[in-house]
């Protein structure tokens, strides 16, 4: 079970997140201020922090500096700021994603669960590699085979792809897609999706009417499972 510290001064925000995220499994650990998180962080060894820049004792690049002087765990930066120039630069003091106010809990969620692949954190290795039935992933190559045979993809089906498989037997949701893999907050390109799995289709041998390793659940979403599962 992952833990989640939280760093965010608004009551209401703060209080909204727990509840969310503890809704969905997670441990989650929250504080008002940066300063007081700074040793939680060290000492509990949290598996993604959610920091807030706008804080009252510290600015949250700072808390990122500090944090990141002692500790390499995954943090996504949750602002109200949309300034491109604080995302580039809370990029580049070491954050590992960043999210504007407002946002979805499945928004947010499937990027937590995307940088905790990533980092191999709560019982993840995202280097592995994956095998589902005849499919076989090798994430550290970013290389797909079917039967023994090579799979063209291009980044966005590999992505696609990955994503179901480190999943597999799970019915994810095109919104979950689209967060983690589009970084789209809603809907709004789920034509998008649709398109990328046609194409991952022809590439797997199958239709949507005759699906082998991708299976759509009406309304739900996708699941990618060996043929004989």
């Amino acid at each position: 079970m992952a833990v989640v510290l939280i760093i965010e001064d608004d009551e209401a925000i703060r209080s909204a997140l727990v509840r969310a995220l503890n809704s969905r499994g997670y441990v989650v650990q929250s504080y008002s201020a940066g300063m007081p998180a700074l040793q939680p962080i060290i000492d509990n060894r949290p598996d993604v922090v959610l920091l807030d820049l706008g804080l009252p004792d510290v600015d949250g690049l700072q808390v990122l500096s500090m944090v990141r002087s002692v500790s390499a765990v995954p943090v996504i930066v949750v602002t109200a700021r949309e300034d491109d120039d604080d995302a580039v630069r809370a990029l580049d003091a070491g954050a590992d994603d960043f999210v504007i106010k407002p946002f979805g809990a499945d928004h947010l969620e499937a990027r937590i669960r995307a940088v905790l692949r990533r980092s191999g954190s709560a019982g993840h290795r995202g280097d592995e590699r994956i095998v589902v039935g005849g499919l076989v992933l090798e994430p550290r190559t970013r290389t797909a085979s079917l039967d023994g045979a090579p799979l063209e993809l291009n980044r966005k089906e590999f992505d696609l792809l990955l994503a179901l498989a480190q999943r597999q037997g799970e019915v994810v949701s095109k919104r979950e897609l689209l967060a983690e893999i589009w970084r789209q907050p809603n809907d709004s390109g789920a034509r998008t999706i649709d398109v990328h799995l046609s194409w991952l289709r022809r590439k797997l041998g199958e239709t949507g009417a005759e699906p082998r390793y991708l299976h759509s659940s009406r309304g739900v979403g996708i699941r990618l499972s060996a043929p004989d599962s």
